[in-house]
């Protein structure tokens, strides 16, 4: 792992520097969840966008490359892996800002940003968000059984 990032006592959590460096330790702790708990390519892949995509954000648009950390903690059990992602900027709902892609608008017209957040929302099997205590919460799970991996935007709370 890269310099500045620390692991906690427990072998699941991770904490890493808001930069764009830390991704690939992010990356590299998530596969190691997925492998645990013996998710198929399809999933573990599943998991990982979601899992980068959510992170990026944090560090481009949260952080928007200033000071900070992001805290993921995660939990590989038999066919599936939970992931939570902590982090101390400004709140974020990634469900509010999730907006389906609009197909029927041609490229040049279409609104810039969204389509991540909608790749890595319509990934998982489950996701939540909370604020609470100055601190954003995306909690993400995946599970080993794929299904045909086109899944709406979950609805706005």
């Amino acid at each position: 792992m890269g310099d500045g990032v620390r692991l906690a006592r427990r072998a699941a959590d991770l904490e890493v520097p808001a930069t764009v460096a830390a991704l690939a330790d992010i990356a590299a702790f998530v596969r190691d969840l997925a492998r645990r708990a013996g998710l198929g390519k399809g999933a573990a892949y599943r998991l990982r966008l979601a899992v980068d995509e959510l992170a990026t954000n944090v560090v481009v648009h949260g952080y928007r490359g200033g000071d900070g950390r992001i805290t993921v903690r995660g939990r590989a059990g038999a066919g599936r892996v939970r992931v939570v992602i902590e982090d101390t900027a400004p709140p974020f709902d990634p469900v509010a800002g999730c907006l389906p892609p609009a197909t029927g608008v041609p490229p040049e017209r279409r609104r810039v940003g969204g389509l991540g957040i909608h790749l890595a929302l319509t990934s998982v099997d489950e996701f939540s968000y909370v604020r609470s205590e100055g601190r954003n919460t995306s909690t993400l799970t995946v599970l080993a059984d794929e299904a045909d991996g086109t899944r709406p935007c979950p609805p706005p709370p």
